[in-house]
């Protein structure tokens, strides 16, 4: 299913054919929900956003509206199941799925890529076109901002493409696309520079000079603005004859190097640049964990332990939250790595292989994710390599949620990384100390120290192009403010991060914990992987208390992880409403060592007080 955004607004059934959406309104409904890209839009808005003038009922009609849009968009769900696409969250609705073109398109817009396949995927994302932005809503002022950035998406877009073009030497075909570019937006001062190199490269050197002159022309003339250096220093480039703008560039000149080297060095360089890839953002952590799995099958492939044993350990990407992206990859990943390890006796390679295994158990209550956190450390710890105790306490660290109350620990392996990172230059590993500190600080009840962390955090993702980390320090800041507002802001920071085990079920379960603490209702949405914790209460809200028994009685222990305090108190709260005596014994003694702390640890959400709960 798409939602083709980039033409009129409409929803596209699996055969490509508009879904029967009944009029204008339910179609406003559905593209203004698309313009919040997953946010929750509150209905009073949507109200505001249809009406000038809203008449009586208006918010029943949204209600029906979203109804019908439910059973349009969701044909066979099955009568009173909760919804997947177009939840009910707090005071409004959301839209939950990737399959809109807009954000595709955005993101192919955005990718760091190679030419060659940045040059294939531009091409798919401006096939998406079928007209302009939100054409059926020109007027609205909601659509307003959203049609001007995908506007400006879609002329870079084109640039892009030739920039690509002209990386591959294909000059030649990108001078016409361009031409026309040029000539529907001649403010585009890009277009010309890019029309310009393309025309020289393709041994026109007097038409060049004609279109640097064209574009100086209607700048100064139409627009009364002047050129910019880079056109200025193109048209002085090209009178000479310079030497650099035949230049092979350095994706050609990498790609050609990388075709002269054997499988072997390939695989491990490949590594490397999923390594780098992984913390660019939301785009290149997918392409890292798409691609890794397939380098560490090649080096078994190759029949070579010690390759593989290499392959698997090079990544070496910090990581913050307990539970995983992909529990199949990781399972994979997992599997390869004992396989390779009885294989290897070099301490260093050794240490990677078991670092790796308990990162990548997280949220695992096997014990031997715990014993291999342990033994990479007392390996590294051994060894003169500041770069492995970094990653082997990461391996700690992500063993350090089984059992409630362990948050000083955290706070001390974060410290130690913040220190060794300081000592020996290991930015990604400061980052991350900071954001265990964090966290652990968060559950200590210390949040002077706290910010200091989150600012420190920031300060260095600024300074090295790290954009993840705002997606945690946002989250931080919303649970310093706890309002619903705050945390439905923080939730569009999870947009394209390329986290699905962060931010599944993340802003339903943090607004549920503050309507908690608040006393409110907690709303019937879809909770993902916490629902069997919530759902008790979300029963108890609509007075069905023998169904919230039954809901409690099913809810399992809660997994490893970050968020083990709050989902205990969860199941503490809904026992003690319902005067389970067994149910709220469990949780007692599961949330005992944590006494004194806030069920604040994953520095993301807070339920207050532990011992509130108890």
């Amino acid at each position: 299913m798409e939602f083709g955004v980039l033409g009129p607004v409409v929803a596209w059934d699996a055969a490509g054919q508009p879904v029967g959406l009944k009029g204008p309104r339910h179609r406003a409904v559905l593209g203004r929900l698309i313009v919040a890209r997953g946010r929750v839009v509150p209905a009073a808005r949507l109200v505001d956003d249809l009406w000038l003038d809203p008449p009586d009922g208006a918010l029943s009609a949204v209600r029906t509206f979203v109804a019908s849009l439910r059973r349009a968009l969701e044909p066979e769900r099955a009568p009173r199941t909760p919804a997947r696409l177009l939840v009910t969250e707090g005071p409004g609705y959301a839209l939950r799925t990737d399959a809109v073109d807009a954000w595709r398109f955005e993101d192919a817009v955005g990718a760091a890529l190679p030419p060659g396949e940045l040059l294939s995927q531009l091409a798919k994302a401006l096939a998406l076109w079928r007209g302009p932005a939100y054409a059926d809503f020109a007027e609205e002022g909601w659509a307003q901002a959203e049609r001007s950035r995908l506007t400006e998406l879609r002329l870079r877009a084109v640039e892009r493409q030739a920039e690509a073009q002209l990386a591959l030497g294909l000059a030649g075909e990108a001078v016409p696309e361009l031409d026309a570019h040029v000539t529907e937006h001649p403010w585009r001062e890009e277009g010309w520079r890019l029309l310009a190199l393309a025309l020289y490269r393709t041994g026109q050197q007097g038409d060049a000079l004609a279109v640097l002159r064209r574009a100086r022309s209607l700048l100064v003339d139409q627009l009364g603005i002047d050129p910019t250096t880079a056109l200025s220093r193109l048209e002085t480039d090209i009178l000479n004859q310079a030497d650099h703008l035949e230049a092979v560039s350095v994706w050609e000149a990498a790609t050609a190097a990388y075709g002269r080297v054997g499988p072997r060095a390939r695989l491990e360089s490949t590594v490397g640049l999923l390594r780098s890839l992984a913390v660019t953002g939301g785009g290149g952590l997918e392409e890292a964990r798409r691609h890794r799995l397939a380098a560490v099958t090649a080096a078994e492939e190759l029949g070579d332990a010690d390759l593989t044993a290499r392959v698997i350990g090079a990544y070496d990407v910090p990581a913050i939250w307990t539970r995983s992206d992909d529990d199949a990859q990781a399972a994979a990943i997992v599997a390869a790595a004992e396989r390779a390890l009885p294989r290897q006796q070099h301490p260093a390679t050794r240490a990677r292989l078991l670092a790796t295994i308990a990162l990548e158990s997280r949220g695992s209550r096997a014990p031997r994710a715990a014993e291999a956190a342990r033994e990479a450390e007392e390996i590294a710890r051994g060894l003169d390599d500041p770069g492995l105790l970094a990653f082997a306490l990461n391996g700690v660290f992500m063993q350090s949620c089984r059992r409630a109350g362990l948050a000083p620990q955290r706070d001390a392996i974060g410290a130690e990384l913040v220190a060794l990172s300081q000592r020996h230059g290991l930015v990604t590993y400061e980052v991350l100390g900071h954001l265990v500190r964090l966290q652990s600080l968060s559950a200590l009840n210390d949040f002077r120290t706290a910010d200091d962390a989150a600012a420190a955090a920031d300060a260095l993702a600024a300074r090295h192009e790290l954009p993840l980390v705002a997606v945690f320090t946002g989250w931080y800041r919303a649970m310093r403010l706890d309002t619903e507002a705050a945390y439905c802001e923080a939730a569009a920071l999870l947009d394209g991060a390329g986290m699905p085990g962060l931010s599944v079920g993340l802003l339903p379960l943090a607004l549920a914990c503050l309507r908690l603490r608040h006393a409110a209702p907690v709303p019937d949405v879809d909770y993902g992987p916490y629902e069997p914790w919530v759902r008790p209460l979300v029963l108890l809200s609509q007075e069905r208390r023998t169904e919230a028994l039954a809901a409690l009685q099913k809810a399992p222990e809660p997994e490893p992880g970050l968020l083990l305090e709050a989902l205990w108190c969860l199941t503490a709260h809904a026992a003690r409403e319902l005067g389970d005596e067994q149910q709220l014994e469990r949780a007692r003694a599961a949330l005992t060592p944590a006494a004194a702390e806030l069920a604040a640890g994953s520095g993301l959400l807070s339920l207050g007080a532990v011992a509130d709960y108890l």
